[in-house]
């Protein structure tokens, strides 16, 4: 038989509702009672009933997390499982639950959160990328509904989001790069309506302007998704209109395929090559890739910690967020003069 809220109450000699307090964090129980309720949970190996609670409580701490591909693409990137470990260790230690749903394009991932909305399946969304006019964001700021953005938003008023200084960021590679004498630098990026890829791309320019370089329309592809696959065409695409001494890339899979791009062509691999996120296999590449370091973990983890605090009331009515540092790691792709 399984054990209920009142088995518990009578084991602590408390009242079934005092131990419903106790379990959804009530901050005005006493500790001494907390302890009891506690101890006497972990006896009779008392596990709550969600969809009850759910019931009592108007929550089901379930947090929505939109993905911004399709499955089989998700797994291919090592950025979001990186992100997504950091949220489920916030999640998990402060007793939620993720519920995931993929889209491959912004019109799919406003109709996951519409679901996930109209069922009452989660207590808030999370969502990965931020957009120019984002459709996803103006929906839920509309609804009132609890949300959290991994990225900058357009209009960031109100809004609780996480990102890196992605502008610093960009504008801090390219600086490296004049300064070890590259006066040819090309731009990769993934899909030009993320901000994310804007606020790179401005660091890019804005770098390039400081040092009196020349910013070669030519030399700037904006891809459709961050892939190898896509890094390999751009880097096609660049050669065709000359050659650089250098490219940086918003992402490490695109950085992969330059980089395969850039051997077929040329082959003496003398084109520096700069990634973003440091996956696992960047310092396994040859040459090995110099990558930004943009800790995806603590994105994550720090986006969760944003929702939930709010879902717990505590930080209500007040916009924040979360700036996470960067780092550039330096390998062989980079280390040579032009």
């Amino acid at each position: 038989m399984n054990t209920t809220i009142k088995d518990v109450a009578k084991e602590a000699n408390v009242s079934p509702s005092t131990v419903s307090r106790v379990l959804s964090g009530n901050a005005k129980i006493s500790d001494e009672t907390k302890a009891k309720v506690m101890e006497a949970v972990k006896k009779l190996n008392y596990h709550p009933n969600a969809i009850a609670r759910s019931l009592a409580h108007s929550s089901t701490h379930i947090l929505g997390l939109i993905l911004p591909s399709e499955a089989q693409d998700f797994y291919k990137n090592p950025f979001f499982i990186q992100l997504m470990t950091g949220i489920g260790v916030y999640t998990q230690e402060k007793g939620y639950n993720i519920m995931y749903s993929f889209g491959k394009n912004e019109k799919e991932e406003l109709s996951c959160i519409k679901r996930f909305i109209n069922s009452r399946l989660v207590d808030g969304i999370i969502l990965l990328t931020s957009r120019n006019n984002d459709k996803c964001i103006s929906y839920l700021k509309e609804r009132n509904y609890p949300f959290v953005v991994v990225g900058r938003p357009e209009a960031a008023e109100n809004i609780m989001w996480v990102d890196n200084d992605n502008f610093e960021a960009m504008y801090s590679v390219v600086n490296k790069l004049a300064f070890k004498g590259h006066r040819d630098i090309a731009f990769i990026s993934g899909p030009e309506d993320w901000n994310v890829s804007a606020d790179r791309l401005d660091g890019y320019k804005r770098a390039l302007n400081v040092h009196c370089l020349k910013i070669r329309k030519e030399w700037i592809v904006q891809q459709p998704d961050f892939s190898e696959r896509y890094g390999y065409e751009a880097m096609k695409k660049i050669l065709q209109a000359g050659r650089p001494t250098a490219v940086v890339t918003t992402d490490d899979l695109l950085a992969f395929g330059a980089m395969n791009a850039i051997k077929e062509e040329t082959g003496d691999k003398k084109i520096a090559v700069v990634g973003f996120n440091n996956t696992a296999l960047a310092g396994f590449q040859d040459p090995p890739l110099s990558s930004v370091e943009i800790n995806s973990y603590e994105l994550g983890f720090y986006a969760a910690k944003l929702l939930i605090r709010r879902l717990s009331n505590r930080d209500k009515g007040v916009s924040t967020h979360y700036i996470v540092k960067t780092d550039f790691i330096e390998r062989e792709s980079t280390m040579f003069k032009p």
